[in-house]
């Protein structure tokens, strides 16, 4: 009886060491599939960097492409410069406008800068590439934009356009290079050519992996510019640069965008701008929620409400009900993978033919899809149909790589 005790203590003893021992691999496991959270200020911005950069402005006039996010800690890189006597001469603001105080979509206005008296040139709305006008007084553009590497994000678009710009009138292009708290991962479906536009310019997947330098160098080199145009272009790289980690960023990128939850979430949710259902536009949370007023399951509800950031939201003063994606696993414990789920489950709970907008197919980049999501494929499924067109474009972004790439 004692022999028998003592065995099957041991043997307990035993279990519990190969549980614990699974249970730590798994730990181990899991730690190397999310990304590590950084804090932004180790890293080295290129626009910090100004032994790198000035002297190639020295003597020449100068207009920076830039917004509420090109900062040098808490000051404007046009401040800077102008400190520093840069003959800085314009500002080209992108999409919100230079100072970030315009929603998605609207139109951004040509002005002066209250602060410095420098003309401002929307790149936005009809104007989305400066003209030879524009560029008649100016030798060299500075690039300086915090990005959040999600293709239908417009600022690529923005600083694409001004690339070919300056190619094509002889002008020097400068990208101040910037993390990417996205650049962790790489998925989503490749655009189609037909699909090529503002919401995505170029054959690359959603959700990219690359800093806006090197993706930059992708387009120059690759013959992606307009009649396959090369600017002169100079990428002030990062320093400290940690591509396996995600950054909360000093300033939000844009109105609707203001904490690190919603950059994950981003490549996800800008899915359902081309749908019927609410990312919480009109709420202290965009991009956190999803909602719609005949969503039966009523377990959390929201009421979009104007504001200066969202004049006319979705369903503007009508409870929506849906998700909060705030507590997510999904935003600590990063799948490096676009969600689908939640794309699948409200457009299979509400039923409704109209679910799907013409946008979608803009922001997904082909119609397959929403074709897909339709016919109820699984996620896996889906996402096989990706693969291909992945690993070509890893091949060519290999090529452009500035850092350490990911595991």
């Amino acid at each position: 009886m004692d022999f028998c005790h003592k065995n099957n203590k041991l043997l307990g003893f035993i279990s519990a060491l190969i549980l614990l021992s699974q249970f730590l691999i798994s730990q181990n496991n899991s730690a190397q599939n999310y990304p590590a959270i950084k804090n932004y200020s180790t890293v080295t911005l290129g626009a910090q960097q100004f032994e790198k950069y000035l002297p190639l402005l020295k003597k020449k006039r100068v207009g920076v492409v830039t917004n509420i996010t090109g900062v040098i800690n808490s000051t404007s890189i046009v401040d800077t410069l102008i400190k520093l006597k840069v003959n800085v001469k314009k500002i080209f603001g992108p999409e919100h406008g230079f100072r970030g105080n315009t929603e998605a979509g609207e139109k951004v206005a040509s002005n002066f800068d209250a602060k410095t008296g420098l003309p401002i040139v929307s790149l936005y709305g009809s104007n989305k590439k400066p003209t030879k006008e524009q560029l008649q007084d100016i030798d060299v553009l500075v690039y300086d934009i915090q990005d959040i590497g999600v293709r239908f994000y417009t600022y690529i678009s923005t600083m694409c356009y001004a690339m070919e710009a300056c190619a094509e009138n002889k002008k020097e292009f400068i990208v101040l290079d910037r993390p990417n708290p996205n650049g962790f991962y790489i998925d989503g479906p490749v655009l189609k050519p037909e699909f090529s536009g503002f919401l995505g310019l170029h054959a690359v997947p959603v959700v990219y992996g690359m800093t806006c330098g090197e993706y930059a160098k992708m387009a120059n080199e690759e013959g992606w510019l307009k009649n396959k145009v090369k600017c002169k272009l100079k990428v002030i790289p990062l320093k400290n640069y940690d591509r396996n980690a995600t950054y909360p960023l000093p300033v939000k990128p844009s109105p609707n965008i203001p904490n690190l939850a919603s950059v994950l979430l981003y490549p996800s949710m800008g899915l359902f701008e081309g749908t019927i259902i609410s990312v919480g536009r009109g709420t202290e949370f965009p991009f956190q929620v999803l909602g719609h007023p005949d969503y039966s399951i009523r377990t959390f509800g929201f009421i979009p409400l104007p504001t200066a950031l969202s004049k006319e939201p979705k369903y503007v003063n009508q409870s929506c009900y849906g998700f909060d994606l705030r507590n997510e696993p999904y935003i600590t414990n990063h799948p490096k993978k676009i969600n689908l789920v939640w794309i699948q489950k409200l457009n299979t709970d509400l039923k409704k033919t109209d679910f799907f907008d013409r946008n979608f197919n803009y922001h997904s980049g082909n119609t397959e899809l929403q074709e897909q999501l339709k016919n109820n494929l699984s996620e896996d499924e889906i996402r096989k149909t990706w693969q291909k067109d992945i690993e070509n474009f890893k091949k060519i972004r290999s090529k452009y790589l500035l850092y350490t790439d990911f595991n």
